[in-house]
C-alpha cells in the first residue's frame, strides 16, 4: 500500500517536470528497484541520490533531469522529516564552529590530487569560471581570475589575503602577474601540501589554518568558494574579521554561491557525501552580515557560468575514470557524477546562484570602473 502510493506521488511530480518514468528521453528515468518511489517520497535527496550511487535507477541526461526537477519547484512539494530536523539542528548549533572548521577539508578536498588534477584546469581552480568569450576551460578560469583581481585594483607591492586558496593557482597567478605578495590560507592539508609546491619560489606563503585564527594587515583580501562553509551564525564573525585585518582603504571581495531564500542548513545529501556543514547564503544574509563594515561597490551575477563549469568538470572526469577508476569504487564514479550533475542543473535552473561581492571599508572615492 505503502509503495503503490509513493509509485503514484512520485509519478505525478516528476509529471509535473515532464518527466517519465520508463520513457526514452535523454531526462527520463529507469528505476530497477522499487524502493526507489518510497525513498524519493520520504527522504527526498538523500532517498534520490542514496537510489541512485547504489546504481537503483539510471538516466542518460542528469543535468537536464535536475534542471526540470528544479525549475517546476518539485524539490519544494517534498519536505521530509530529516529536512525539518536538520533545520531545527542548524538552528540550535554551530555547525561550522571553529572545532568543526577542518571537517571539509579532511572530507572532501583531501578525497585525492589524482581526482582534481584530472577534472580541473590547468591551475587546478576549484570554482566558477568565467566563460566571456571563451569555451575553454583553462581560459574561462584565468578570465575569473583577471576578474576578480582586476575589481579589486592589484597594484604592485600589496599585500594579499586569500581565504580558502584550494592548491595555490589563485595566489600564485596574483603574485606572477600582479607584482604582489599573498598570504593564503585552507583547511586542508592536501591543498596546503600541493600549493607549497606550486608557489615555490613565489612571494606566497600558504597556512593550514581556519580563518577565525587570522592576524596581520592587507591591501586586499579575497575569497574564492569558501564562504558556503562559513555558515549563518558566523557570518558576521567572517567580516568583523576582514574588517580588522584590512586597511582603511583596503577592498575584500567575496565570490560565492548563494541560495534565493535565507537558510540555516544544508542540503542534507550534499553535506554527507562532498562538502560537510556547507550551506549556502541568501543575499539578505550576506548583505545584513557586513552592514556598517562595509560599503557595496558592485555586485555581479554570472550565475549560468557555473552550469559551463560544472559541465566541463564533469567531462573531464568521465574522461578520466578508466585511469581513476582503480583507485575510485564505481559507488564513488556514481556518486561524483550525482554531484557534478545535479548541481549543474540547479545552477541553470537558477534555483542557486553565483554571486561575487564588492567590498570597500571607506567607500572607493571618485568615478571608477568595474572589471566585468
Amino acid at each position: 500500500m505503502v509503495d503503490s502510493f509513493c509509485k503514484r506521488a512520485l509519478e505525478r511530480l516528476f509529471q509535473s517536470a515532464d518527466i517519465h518514468i520508463g520513457g526514452n528521453r535523454p531526462w527520463d528515468i529507469r528505476i530497477h528497484n522499487q524502493i526507489v518511489y518510497r525513498r524519493a517520497i520520504t527522504e527526498g535527496n538523500m532517498g534520490l541520490g542514496e537510489s541512485y550511487m547504489d546504481g537503483q535507477w539510471e538516466c542518460n541526461d542528469l543535468e537536464e533531469f535536475f534542471f526540470r526537477l528544479l525549475t517546476s519547484r518539485v524539490d519544494e512539494k517534498v519536505v521530509t522529516a530529516a529536512d525539518k530536523f536538520n533545520k531545527f539542528l542548524g538552528k540550535i548549533r554551530n555547525l561550522q564552529s571553529p572545532s568543526r572548521a577542518f571537517a571539509v577539508g579532511e572530507t572532501h578536498y583531501n578525497t585525492g590530487n589524482d581526482l582534481f588534477e584530472a577534472m580541473l584546469d590547468n591551475r587546478m581552480i576549484y570554482s566558477c569560471g568565467y566563460w566571456k568569450e571563451t569555451n575553454n576551460l583553462d581560459e574561462a578560469q584565468k578570465n575569473k581570475l583577471r576578474l576578480v583581481f582586476d575589481k579589486l585594483q592589484l597594484k604592485p607591492g600589496m599585500k594579499l589575503l586569500d581565504i580558502g586558496c584550494g592548491w595555490g593557482g589563485s595566489a600564485r597567478f596574483a603574485a606572477e602577474h600582479y607584482d604582489v605578495s599573498v598570504t593564503a590560507l585552507t583547511v586542508s592539508s592536501e591543498q596546503a601540501r600541493i600549493a607549497r609546491e606550486r608557489c615555490a619560489g613565489m612571494p606566497v606563503n600558504i597556512e593550514l589554518m581556519d580563518y577565525r585564527d587570522l592576524q596581520g594587515s592587507f591591501d586586499r583580501v579575497y575569497s574564492i568558494g569558501m564562504f558556503e562553509h562559513v555558515g549563518y551564525k558566523n557570518y558576521r564573525d567572517y567580516f568583523e574579521i576582514i574588517s580588522k585585518c584590512l586597511k582603511p582603504d583596503g577592498l575584500t571581495l567575496l565570490h560565492t554561491i548563494g541560495g534565493n531564500q535565507p537558510c540555516t542548513n544544508g542540503d542534507p545529501w550534499s553535506c554527507k557525501y562532498i562538502f560537510p556543514n556547507s550551506m549556502l547564503p541568501s543575499a539578505s544574509q550576506i548583505s545584513e552580515s557586513y552592514e556598517g563594515l562595509f560599503m557595496l561597490e558592485d555586485w555581479h551575477v554570472f550565475t549560468h557560468d557555473y552550469a559551463l563549469t560544472l559541465r566541463a568538470w564533469n567531462e573531464k572526469f568521465e574522461q578520466a575514470w578508466p585511469l581513476l577508476q582503480a583507485k575510485y569504487s564505481e559507488r564513488f564514479h556514481r556518486m561524483w557524477r550525482y554531484y557534478l550533475l545535479s548541481f549543474a542543473g540547479a545552477f541553470r535552473a537558477r534555483s542557486i546562484q553565483l554571486w561575487q561581492v564588492l567590498l570597500s571599508k571607506n567607500g572607493i572615492q571618485g568615478r571608477t570602473s568595474i572589471a566585468r
